[in-house]
């Protein structure tokens, strides 16, 4: 019981967390899908995602696990910070990878930790089994966000997000980040500042992608991604079954292979 109320708690707090993500930043779709926001209206968001973050908070107190509880509610802290850290970064005028890992580890990665740790804690293992279960899961969900950073160097409409969507929110992710750091390009310096005050064309954005492409950014982001799925891979016990070793491996090779 204490297993299945943690997941419906934290699945809930992720959908919660979407909710108010697209209306925080005016988003018609999700992964292919109208928004909350896009089908009704702002105030209707802001209310679903309050609603699932209540419904949340009660799972999380019938796995009458302290633990858990306490893990829920700081999770919904460390998202919120995340976003903050996410918003005040588009007025940085420097391209730091580190800010950029930062926010990531707040915004997506803590989600995918606290799956793993709330798993651990559900079943009684050791503190130190514990922290390896979280650090399983920061490292899957590192994997997951630069996936989807990629994705917004190309157009496809199944991904449910137009390519340069991100740019167009000011964003600059791992790609761009790498290029600008490894190439003294002043004029996309330039370009890059003005995509993160809002003040960029589309065709200023597609001439930024294209840079980044030819440059090698996304080599660079899916190495980085790669080695992640490795460093997390090393993480899983040697005590484990196969099956169990088997599973998780096919679930990581799918976080970076996936098409959407």
């Amino acid at each position: 019981p204490a297993a299945l109320h943690a997941a419906v708690s934290l699945e809930l707090l992720h959908n919660a967390s979407l909710v108010h993500d697209d209306e925080v930043d005016e988003s018609p779709e999700r992964r292919g899908q109208l928004s909350v926001n896009a089908i009704f209206n702002n105030k209707v968001a802001v209310l679903t995602g309050d609603y699932l973050l209540a419904t949340s908070l009660v799972h999380a107190e019938l796995t009458n696990s302290h633990q858990i509880i306490r893990l829920v509610s700081s999770l919904g802290q460390d998202l919120a910070d995340g976003e903050l850290l996410q918003l005040s970064n588009v007025s940085n005028h420097s391209f730091s990878e580190t800010v950029y890992f930062d926010v990531i580890r707040k915004k997506t990665a803590a989600l995918f930790a606290a799956c793993t740790e709330a798993a651990a804690y559900s079943v009684g293992v050791s503190e130190e089994e514990v922290k390896l279960a979280r650090l399983l899961g920061e490292y899957i969900g590192i994997c997951f966000q630069i996936k989807d950073d990629i994705f917004d160097y190309y157009s496809s409409d199944e991904i449910g997000k137009p390519t340069g969507n991100d740019m167009r929110e000011g964003k600059l992710t791992l790609p761009a980040l790498y290029v600008l750091n490894m190439f003294d390009d002043e004029e996309m310096r330039k370009l890059a500042l003005r995509i993160r005050a809002l003040d960029a064309s589309d065709e200023d954005i597609a001439r930024f992608i294209e840079y980044t492409k030819v440059k090698g950014g996304i080599e660079y982001a899916r190495q980085a991604m790669v080695d992640y799925r490795n460093k997390a891979l090393a993480l899983l016990p040697q005590s484990a079954g196969q099956a169990v070793k088997d599973a998780l491996t096919a679930y990581i090779d799918y976080v970076i292979e996936r098409d959407k």
